[in-house]
């Protein structure tokens, strides 16, 4: 149909059809879950320095190209994902006692922790934050906040029910809470936890807090 002209004789604008951005239809969440199985498969196999995007591709069963449409290297993309972690967090336990969160979480932790994948990612990743100050900072956010949040939450449930003191210093108690596990995750990286470690190291910790 065509327009028609106005007073003047000039023909109004036509208007513009909407186009779906390129690619928008390509971008499915169940190729990027994909992919990002593939990464974390990968770093555990090969580590970071020689991940490849070809080689994330192959494990998630699509072309380079759909890799490069989400994430423009593999910096970008292993920083994506170690930054989701810290937003996924860990569930802050509420059970009353301060003891009993503290095992909860700790059992919570160490499962994290102790996972094959896990085990051989977090030591990699650590290693190339020495060399890379923008995988550092994604790995504090990852290790730090996450852990941050929840142990803040454990503290202060305790303080309001008089466990331990109202002044206690929280940095001070996320370093006493987490420096066990990760201790034993990324220095001592042993297959198992001694028997009774976890209840034990509830014990400990928890008076360890009331005497800050």
């Amino acid at each position: 149909m065509t327009s028609r002209a106005d007073a003047t004789g000039a023909r109004p604008p036509q208007r513009a059809r909407r186009r779906a951005p390129a690619g928008a239809a390509v971008l499915r969440e169940d190729v990027t879950e994909a992919i990002r199985a593939a990464v974390f498969e990968e770093l555990a196999a090969v580590g970071y320095a020689r991940m490849s995007i070809e080689g994330i591709a192959r494990r998630a069963g699509v072309g380079k190209t759909a890799v490069y449409r989400r994430w423009r290297s593999k910096l970008h993309l292993v920083l994506d994902l170690v930054s989701a972690v810290a937003v996924q967090g860990l569930p802050a336990p509420d059970t009353g006692s301060l003891e009993t969160d503290l095992r909860l979480l700790y059992e919570v932790t160490s499962r994290a922790l102790r996972h094959p994948v896990a085990g051989q990612i977090i030591p990699d990743l650590q290693a190339e934050a020495a060399r890379n100050p923008e995988i550092a900072e994604a790995m504090q956010k990852a290790l730090r906040e996450g852990q941050q949040s929840v142990v803040s939450g454990i503290v202060r449930a305790a303080a309001a029910r008089g466990e331990i003191g109202a002044d206690v210093d929280e940095n001070l108690a996320l370093d006493i809470v987490s420096g066990p596990l990760y201790w034993r995750a990324v220095v001592v990286r042993g297959p198992k936890l001694p028997k009774g470690y976890l209840p034990g190291l509830a014990r400990a910790t928890t008076a360890a807090l009331k005497a800050l």
